[in-house]
């Protein structure tokens, strides 16, 4: 079955033919539902859509094109509508993408002779602005070559980022994505977010990028439910 799913979800960032996302829509099914959740045909700008529930509240992955010039080829997408503390913050962010944010804020700032952040400036440029990078004893060097993690807090980060979520996003199986492809899961305004470039496109990548984010959630609702 996992063949079956791989083949539907390898394709390129346009959008698919009606005819190949119909033979798609048997395999993905069965995944969803081995899990749980419920496939559908995505919204506008998304090719495929399953949704299920964490903790009693609903979420959604979608893959589809791209919504941001920095991810190539497609995009997998996802949100809950936690209810968790709206006042908490936080990022995983991979460090290539991070470093590639902020030359990218540094230089609309500076070039526009500006001394704070643009309001105009995408969302995750101004979250870098508005979070420190917190570090702490426990996860393995690996983990902190690979990835930053940005707070409101020491706490928050601490209490979100915990040792199931470090393991489960170093746990990515071959073929596994490498540290240069872009990732973020962000928890902020009471909702938790992931996004990354959809590499390698193999059903492995979608599988594991859902346990990520359930396992985010999971914290979530754990650490700041109301």
């Amino acid at each position: 079955m996992f063949d079956r799913i791989k083949k539907a979800f390898q394709r390129d960032a346009r959008p698919a033919p009606d005819s190949l996302l119909a033979q798609a829509q048997g395999p993905v099914s069965e995944w969803a539902a081995s899990r749980g959740m419920s496939f559908s045909g995505g919204p506008l700008g998304s090719s495929m859509s399953v949704q299920g529930k964490v903790g009693g509240k609903p979420w959604r992955i979608e893959l589809g094109r791209p919504s941001r010039d920095y991810i190539h080829g497609e995009e997998l997408r996802a949100r809950a509508e936690l209810g968790v503390n709206e006042e908490v913050g936080a990022m995983v962010i991979n460090r290539p993408l991070k470093e590639v944010l902020e030359r990218r804020a540094y230089g609309m700032i500076t070039n526009n002779l500006q001394t704070t952040a643009d309001a105009r400036l995408p969302e995750e440029m101004r979250w870098l602005a508005m979070y420190d990078e917190i570090g702490w004893e426990g996860p393995p060097d690996s983990f902190w070559s690979r990835y930053a993690v940005l707070a409101d807090s020491r706490e928050s980060a601490l209490a979100w980022v915990g040792t199931p979520l470090v393991q489960q996003l170093q746990a990515w199986p071959e073929p596994a994505p490498s540290a240069e492809v872009a990732f973020m899961i962000v928890l902020l305004r009471g909702k938790c977010y992931l996004r990354m470039q959809y590499l390698p496109a193999e059903t492995t990548t979608l599988d594991h990028a859902t346990d990520v984010f359930m396992c985010a959630c999971e914290s979530a609702l754990s650490a700041f439910r109301r």
